[in-house]
């Protein structure tokens, strides 16, 4: 990776009622191919900075992304505002086949970066796990 983009994410959670919020500021990619857009970066666990995720969203159109979680926790979740896609998602304890329902998709990336905001359901045997928003804000590091 070259890393010449600063990737901000916000992620919120929300699971019976309790809702956790996630940030990170790191350093990555974004690239703009075959028209669609990949933010790649890394994410190290907090309890364990050995264990390292490697982390790409890729955007296709204005309606559609998926987030490819790579590492010892893999996952392939893909969001389609309107439709319900069945995705695996790997944990620590064992994969799983999830639900995944996006809402809202409101992409404003440019070739030099922007914003990407999703919010999303899980679910899994039909049942709610979670509700889901993401925020990620690509800006080129100054010097590029």
């Amino acid at each position: 990776m070259n890393e010449n983009y600063i990737i901000s994410v916000t992620g919120t959670q929300i699971v019976d009622g309790e809702k956790e919020t996630i940030k990170l500021k790191t350093a990555g990619d974004y690239i703009v191919k075959n028209g669609s857009r990949y933010i790649r970066y890394k994410e190290y666990d907090n309890e364990n900075p050995s264990i390292c995720f490697e982390n790409t969203v890729k955007i296709d159109g204005e309606n559609m992304i998926t987030v490819i979680r790579g590492g010892p926790a893999r996952s392939r979740l893909t969001m389609e505002k309107g439709r319900r896609h069945l995705c695996h998602y790997s944990t620590m304890f064992g994969d799983l086949m999830v639900g995944v329902y996006a809402s809202t998709i409101e992409c404003d990336l440019t070739e030099t970066g922007g914003t990407l905001f999703a919010c999303y359901s899980l679910d899994f045997n039909a049942g709610l796990v979670s509700e889901n928003e993401i925020f990620i804000k690509v800006t080129e590091k100054e010097g590029n």
